[in-house]
């Protein structure tokens, strides 16, 4: 097996995904993916047509993210059409799995070059559109699990099973605000995220003609533990509400592997490798606890201890999934999304496991460390993770 190295991870900033309001809203999907795949070559200094393939995640494959996203994103390009192009579907895990595709197709000698990357237009695509509009229903009746199909009540039930508190969600989510707060405040952000002039939309979503720059991420608000003790719950548990709930957002990542030979030919220094990457299945009773066996099946195939590794990104879907996690591992809560997380940045969801993969890569360098573990739950009950190391 050959090897294969990140040289590059380039994300979007995230904006809020709301027709008009958000930042990104004045884009066509296909644009929002197409930001990220020339952004990550463009700081690569890599052309084009040194591309083989493209795997892109995208949730809800409807309307403008239908027919091959990945695909109708590199072709806005305009040019090397040679280019193959997938488009998976594991839910949120999407993209964060396509990154593992991309690293495996490089590994395995199929390509020499990939991109692997995720995008998710939440303004114009909302969760569901792919099956609210039919035809039929994604399950059949009788279901052989007692399945939680509502993430609020999947939460709501990781919640009790792991004796997490709504005060240790809020918690959580006042933490999340004022480390990503503090880590845009002080630049942390910069090097991963891809400055845009972005078309400003109306209420209605229509462009106005005009553009605004966009280099940062729109998410963000001071919250304190008082300004969020009376929001409504959207569980009947008591534990889910806009603070401790990621945010509905829009978004792309794209991540450029290649192969150490590839890299030196292209000038470029190898900054960290995939050590290993997992997509697992889990409890659908709780749907959402896969960062808990994926975080198991990672460490069992590495050989490795949470010890072992330097930073935590865990995907914040919502805060009890994250508090699930932390009551089975009890890791350093120093390690764990040092820079905040999706309850702060966003959830713009197939985009937020290459985000977490470019926020860590970033972070590692920054810090002067060498492993982090990227690990999120995802839709129909399974989970991913990542470790990935400097080089």
């Amino acid at each position: 097996m050959r090897e294969a190295v990140i040289v590059e991870a380039q994300r979007t900033p995230i904006g809020k995904g709301k027709p008009g309001a958000g930042w990104l809203s004045g884009y066509h999907a296909i644009e929002v993916l197409a930001l990220s795949l020339d952004g990550v070559l463009k700081k690569a200094g890599v052309d084009r047509k040194e591309v083989e393939q493209v795997v892109a995640g995208c949730v809800t494959q409807a309307g403008e993210q239908a027919g091959n996203i990945a695909r109708n994103g590199w072709l806005l390009g305009g040019d090397n059409h040679q280019v193959g192009c997938i488009t998976t579907d594991c839910q949120c895990g999407s993209g964060h799995h396509s990154v593992h595709i991309a690293d495996a197709l490089v590994r395995s000698g199929a390509v020499d070059v990939a991109i692997g990357a995720g995008v998710e237009h939440m303004s114009h695509v909302g969760l569901g559109a792919n099956v609210y509009s039919g035809p039929g229903y994604p399950v059949v009746d009788p279901w052989p699990y007692d399945q939680a199909f509502s993430q609020f009540e999947a939460t709501s039930r990781i919640c009790k099973n792991r004796g997490i508190t709504r005060l240790e969600c809020d918690e959580l989510a006042v933490d999340s605000q004022r480390k990503a707060i503090a880590a845009q405040a002080a630049g942390k952000f910069k090097d991963e995220m891809i400055v845009i002039e972005a078309p400003v939309a109306d209420e209605e979503g229509k462009p106005t003609g005009e553009t605004r720059t966009v280099d940062r991420d729109q998410g963000l608000r001071e919250t304190t533990l008082e300004s969020i003790a009376d929001l409504k719950t959207f569980d009947e548990g008591g534990f889910v509400t806009a603070a401790t709930a990621s945010q509905i957002s829009d978004g792309s990542t794209s991540v450029l592997i290649m192969t150490p030979e590839k890299a030196e030919e292209f000038g470029l220094k190898p900054r960290a490798r995939i050590k290993c990457g997992v997509l697992v299945g889990t409890d659908p009773y709780y749907l959402l606890d896969g960062p808990v066996d994926a975080t198991q099946a990672i460490l069992k195939k590495t050989g490795m201890t949470l010890n072992d590794i330097d930073l935590y990104e865990v995907n914040e879907a919502f805060a009890g999934v994250v508090l699930s996690w932390c009551k089975v591992f009890d890791p350093d809560m120093s390690k764990l999304n040092v820079n905040g997380g999706a309850m702060a940045l966003g959830h713009p969801v197939a985009s937020t496991g290459p985000r977490m993969i470019a926020t860590a890569l970033h972070e590692l360098e920054r810090s002067d460390k060498n492993t982090a573990l990227i690990t999120m739950c995802c839709g129909s009950a399974v989970g991913t993770a990542s470790i990935i190391e400097r080089i």
